[in-house]
């Protein structure tokens, strides 16, 4: 497990996701998971050429994409750049034999876009299907993924993702101050902080 002492975990918290595996699924059984579960945001429902995983967040997981997610929109609301929420968009091709639930993504601009500009993967427990390889395959322009308190983007090049220091989809935002404010004991202290922080880095009263 991925874990970080700033995270507090009641004595009641689940610790882990929750995770399982599939083997040797087909694309129509892929089909009917995803019908089964529903108009749901969870379990969130993978597919990677026959391989299945099925994880359902803890209560930390969803609490840190979540707060990712307030502050992305914070900063698109303080410079101004329109923008779309589409949460766990069940994202798939059968074609390309792949299918992924972004813990969080979004379309900036023009909301025409069939596939999401940004997409957040929060990695709390170990051993998931590496979803950039279905990223990867279904056009995603940039994912960020956190892990132990640090974000990594991701930019896609022709076939392939490449570790890049700083958002291509969203230039200008500071990725290291945006993540300091994960630890606030709610996400309500999260965006004020951060949004003072962005107004005082412009001279914003």
């Amino acid at each position: 497990m991925a874990s970080n002492a700033q995270y507090q975990l009641r004595d009641d918290d689940p610790v882990d996701d929750q995770i399982v595996f599939l083997h040797d699924v087909t694309w129509e059984d892929y089909e009917r998971l995803l019908d089964m579960r529903g108009d749901h945001s969870a379990p969130r429902i993978s597919y990677l050429e026959g391989e299945v995983e099925i994880m359902s967040p803890s209560r930390t997981h969803e609490s840190i994409k979540s707060t990712i997610g307030s502050l992305v929109e914070t900063w698109c609301l303080e410079r101004e750049i329109p923008f779309g929420t589409y949460g766990s968009w069940t994202l798939k091709s059968q074609k390309r034999d792949r299918g992924a639930e972004p813990d969080e993504c979004w379309i900036f601009g023009d909301q025409g876009a069939e596939e999401p500009h940004l997409a957040v993967e929060v990695v709390w427990t170990s051993g998931r299907i590496d979803k950039l390889d279905i990223y990867r395959k279904l056009r995603v322009a940039e994912v960020w993924y956190w892990r132990k308190g640090r974000i990594q983007p991701y930019a896609l090049r022709g076939e392939h993702y490449v570790p890049i220091a700083v958002s291509e989809v969203l230039p200008g935002l500071d990725l290291e101050l945006l993540t300091s404010f994960l630890d606030q004991p709610s996400t309500y202290d999260a965006i004020r902080g951060y949004r003072q922080a962005l107004r005082a880095a412009q001279g914003i009263g």
